[in-house]
C-alpha cells in the first residue's frame, strides 16, 4: 500500500518566495497537488458562493434547463458528462454550472428575481479566484527557475480563459453498479482551485499506466487558521514543467 497522501501547504503571504517555491515543486513533482492558505479568497465569501450554488441546484430541473449550457457557460444535468468515456455507467452523477471569463459577455445568469445577489456574489467570486491565480503563477515561474513574471511577459494573463465550475452531487440511491461524481480524467489548462465543502470524495492515481490503478483518497486539512483550496497544476509541455498530469476522480456516490 502507497504512504498516506501528504500535500505541501502554500502559504501565498509567505515572505521566503523561493522556500515557497520549491514546496510548489515538490507538491507538483510527488502529486500534482498542493493546498493552498492566505489566498486572498475569504471565509464569508465562500461561505456565500456553496450558499447561493446551493440555491441554484434547488431550483426545478426546468427552471434549471433554462439556462443549459451553451458556449461553454451555464447548467449541464445530472449524467450529461462522462469524463471516463471507458465506463459503461450512464454518465457521472453530477450537476454543473459554468462561469466562464466575465469580460467576454457569454455568461448566462438566473434572474435577479429568482436568486438575489447571485451573480454578484458569482463575479466577486471569479475575481478573487483569478487574483489567487495570479499570484500563484509567479510562485510557479520560480519553482520551474523562470523569472517570477515569465508567464505575464508570454501573455498568459492577457484575457485569460478562468472558468468557474460549481458542482452538486445529489443523493442517490444506493445501486450495485459503481457510481462516481466525476470519473477519472486529467484536467486541461494551468492552474485548477478546488475548493470543498469538506465532503470527502476526491481521489488521486499517481501512476496512471500501472495497472491495476491504485486510488488513493485525497485526505482533508484540519487545525488550520485559513481557509484552504486544494491546488492542482497542470503545465504545458512547452515549458517542459515538472508538474505531473495526474489522473483524477470523485467517488461522490
Amino acid at each position: 500500500m502507497p504512504d498516506a497522501l501528504q500535500f505541501p501547504i502554500i502559504d501565498l503571504s509567505f515572505p521566503d518566495r523561493f522556500s515557497i517555491a520549491n514546496l510548489i515543486r515538490q507538491g507538483c513533482v510527488d502529486h500534482g497537488f498542493f493546498y493552498l492558505v492566505n489566498h486572498g479568497v475569504d471565509e464569508e465569501l465562500i461561505s456565500k458562493v456553496f450558499e447561493q450554488s446551493s440555491n441554484f441546484f434547488s431550483l426545478p430541473i426546468e427552471e434549471k434547463m433554462k439556462l443549459v449550457r451553451k458556449n461553454h457557460r451555464g447548467y449541464t444535468a445530472l449524467y450529461a458528462e462522462k469524463l471516463d468515456t471507458t465506463l459503461t455507467t450512464e454518465g457521472d452523477s453530477k450537476e454543473s454550472f459554468y462561469i466562464g471569463p466575465l469580460a467576454d459577455d457569454l455568461n448566462q445568469w438566473p434572474l435577479e428575481e429568482d436568486l438575489p445577489s447571485w451573480r454578484s456574489t458569482m463575479e466577486t467570486y471569479h475575481q478573487k479566484l483569478l487574483s489567487a491565480v495570479t499570484k500563484l503563477l509567479s510562485l510557479i515561474a520560480l519553482s520551474l527557475k523562470l523569472e517570477e513574471d515569465f508567464f505575464e511577459k508570454v501573455g498568459a494573463l492577457i484575457e485569460p480563459l478562468a472558468f468557474i465550475r460549481l458542482l452538486h452531487y445529489p443523493d442517490l440511491n444506493s445501486s450495485s453498479e459503481e457510481i462516481f461524481g466525476a470519473s477519472a480524467h486529467s484536467d486541461y489548462g494551468m492552474v485548477t482551485l478546488l475548493v470543498t465543502d469538506g465532503v470527502p470524495g476526491l481521489q488521486i492515481c499517481r501512476e496512471k499506466s500501472k495497472q491495476p490503478q491504485v486510488w488513493e483518497d485525497v485526505p482533508s486539512m484540519s487545525g488550520l487558521h485559513s481557509l484552504q483550496i486544494l491546488a492542482k497544476t497542470v503545465l504545458w509541455n512547452v515549458w517542459k514543467a515538472v508538474a505531473l498530469s495526474l489522473v483524477h476522480q470523485d467517488s461522490h456516490p
